[in-house]
């Protein structure tokens, strides 16, 4: 292997690490057992009640899987009556439970595949979707060029990479490193996608954020060290809320990774973007809500 290659192997890694927190393999393997067997979320059964009349389907981000992107926030929807749904999508050959690597439109094949098997089963029409980092933004693929448009009511991104990512600049250093982005697009093809410029990124914006009849929202945080400038996870285009949890809540101190897994101020944001007619202010007192 060339020197070049060798060293291009911790960035690869650093890369991937700083897409969202690790959670150890047998803690994943627990959490998925409490989670099938305990929890009701990924319950096939479940009804959508006439207050909660869609399915909440929760996609989770880069390097992550089904549970430990959820273990709080599903419970949380759940609690307040919703019929909640998760999936695994993205995965590698050979890599477990660290999954959304594959390339981000096969990826999108996945989420389609899942929403029609989560409406058939709930007997819905539409389909809500939350979803963090990588998963946030994703769906718009779907919803853009897969038919999604026609099945999904609402997108929730926390924290979406939804214009490309320079990783606080890291990504810039890749130009400087011969076949560093060939390296990645064929090692981990959903990194490469996800930096700012590229191909794919280029043609999901292409003609616009939006596609009409779907309402989006987006929840960033300031202090995001991993979609930066995190202003450019917000959307243009008619029926998007951008949201800054700071504006919210001053003190909140959520970076990337946290935003979306314990942060309860930015749950009650998803809670009131999944069911508007009855928000509720947001402020600093919503995470003891």
């Amino acid at each position: 292997m060339l020197p070049w290659k060798r060293a291009l192997r911790p960035l690869a890694a650093l890369l991937l690490t700083a897409a969202v927190a690790v959670v150890p393999a047998t803690t994943a393997q627990a959490a998925e057992t409490t989670a099938t067997a305990s929890s009701g979320w990924n319950d096939y059964s479940c009804k959508p009640s006439a207050a909660h009349p869609r399915p909440v389907v929760l996609v989770h981000g880069t390097f992550a899987n089904s549970v430990d992107n959820w273990l709080a926030l599903a419970p949380y929807l759940k609690n307040r009556g919703y019929c909640v749904f998760s999936l695994d999508y993205g995965q590698l050959p050979g890599v477990p439970f660290f999954h959304a690597l594959g390339p981000i439109d096969k990826s999108a094949e996945q989420l389609s595949a899942h929403v029609d098997k989560v409406l058939a089963a709930t007997g819905a029409a539409e389909a809500d979707l939350v979803g963090h980092s990588q998963g946030g933004m994703m769906p718009r693929y779907y919803v853009k060029f897969l038919g999604g448009a026609a099945k999904v009511n609402a997108l929730v991104g926390i924290a979406p990479n939804n214009h490309g990512t320079t990783l606080s600049g890291l990504a810039n250093l890749l130009p400087y490193f011969p076949g560093a982005e060939d390296l990645l697009s064929t090692a981990i093809p959903a990194l490469a996608q996800q930096v700012a410029g590229s191909e794919f990124m280029t043609r999901l914006n292409a003609g616009g954020d939006t596609v009409p009849g779907v309402r989006y929202t987006v929840i960033a945080t300031k202090y995001d060290e991993v979609v930066t400038p995190y202003r450019t996870q917000f959307l243009n285009g008619p029926d998007v809320k951008n949201v800054l949890i700071q504006d919210l809540c001053a003190v909140d101190l959520s970076e990337h990774a946290l935003i979306g897994l314990t942060d309860r101020i930015a749950f009650h944001e998803v809670a009131n973007a999944l069911d508007p007619a009855r928000a509720t202010p947001t402020t600093c007192a919503s995470a003891i809500g």
